[in-house]
Formats: structure tokens, C-alpha cells, sequence
């Protein structure tokens, strides 16, 4: 189930926090319930990916994206992600998150978001997000434009554009064995 309370509390703590810059980084902290728990007794690696909207939605919200989003009728869609999982949060873990938009390119948002335990670094996620209309992905330019902020992404880190370049090369559909065929429906 959707974390709407945690979500909730998320967007009430923060609605008076100061505004951010596109690129600046929103910081949060957060607890490992028993709900989050796979049968290790660990963060589920794919609770891991919602929690991360608790960071995510409240950066967008401080940057000033969330009314924009709301005037203009757009919204906004996760079209990628990449994830690494180094270190393990436990029931009751008490972990901070660190959240920010690392560039842009033609057509994406790639936001930058990790958790973390002290000074340890438990994961990582790169998230590839675009942002919509009813005419199709609305240009980050126009995005930034509406923003108030620069068109000019900051140079992505070459990791990040070393993956968008990499992703592109990914087959869409992708391509299915020939033993499996056979189980999609005519």
C-alpha cells in the first residue's frame, strides 16, 4: 500500500520550508516501519523505490514545480530508473534522504536520491522523470522557463550521461525469448 500518511506528513512538514533552487539538495529523515520489511527483516529493496517519493515530491514541491504542475494541467512520470543497494536499514533504522534534480537533458529530469545511515550510504537511485501534458513530454526548457530558472542544464555528471546514453540502446519492446511467446495471450 501507498504510503499516503507518511506522504501527507512529508508535504505538511515542509510546506513552509524555504524555497529551493531546481538543483539544490532536500534533505529528510525518515524511519524503517515494520510494514517496509521483506522477510530478511530488511527495507524492501522495492518499498525502497516508494519511500523515495517521500524525498522526491516535497523537492518538487520547495522548487516550485508542484504548482506550476497543478496551473498548466502537466504532470509528472517516472520514465527510468537506476538503482544500487549497498547497505541494509533494519526495522526501526532511523535514515536520512537526500534529494536533487542533477540536469536535464532534451527531454528528461534526472534526479539524484539516496538514503543514508551516519555516514554510510545505504542506496542510491537515479531517477529518469519526464514531465507531461496532453500534447506529450513537455520540453525542461519550458519547464525551467516556467520555473523562473535557467534553460542551460548543469553539465550532467558523466555517470548519468554515460547511463541515459547507455538506456537509449535498450530495445523497446524488448525483446521477448522464444519460450516465452508462446505464453502471451493471441
Amino acid at each position: 500500500m501507498y504510503p499516503l500518511f507518511r506522504f501527507a506528513k512529508e508535504m505538511v512538514k515542509f510546506r513552509n520550508a524555504p524555497r529551493l533552487a531546481v538543483t539544490e539538495t532536500h534533505v529528510s529523515t525518515h524511519v524503517c516501519w515494520p510494514w517496509d520489511l521483506d522477510p530478511w527483516i530488511e527495507l524492501n529493496n522495492g518499498r525502497t523505490l516508494t519511500l523515495f517519493d517521500l524525498g522526491r515530491i516535497p523537492m518538487a514541491q520547495r522548487s516550485g514545480l508542484i504548482p506550476i504542475l497543478r496551473r498548466r494541467g502537466w504532470g509528472i512520470t517516472v520514465a527510468g530508473s537506476s538503482v544500487r543497494y549497498r547497505r541494509r536499514i533494519r526495522a526501526f533504522d532511523r535514515f536520512t534522504m537526500m534529494s536533487r534534480v542533477a540536469g536535464w537533458d532534451h527531454r528528461f529530469l534526472y534526479m539524484d536520491q539516496s538514503m543514508w545511515k551516519g555516514g554510510d550510504c545505504c542506496n542510491q537511485v537515479l531517477i529518469r522523470a519526464a514531465i507531461t501534458s496532453a500534447r506529450g513530454i513537455v520540453p525542461p526548457a519550458e519547464v525551467m522557463a516556467a520555473l523562473g530558472a535557467s534553460a542551460d542544464s548543469p553539465p550532467l555528471p558523466g555517470w548519468i550521461a554515460a547511463w541515459a546514453e547507455a538506456d537509449a540502446l535498450r530495445p523497446w519492446p524488448p525483446e521477448l525469448p522464444p519460450d516465452a511467446k508462446a505464453h502471451l495471450p493471441a
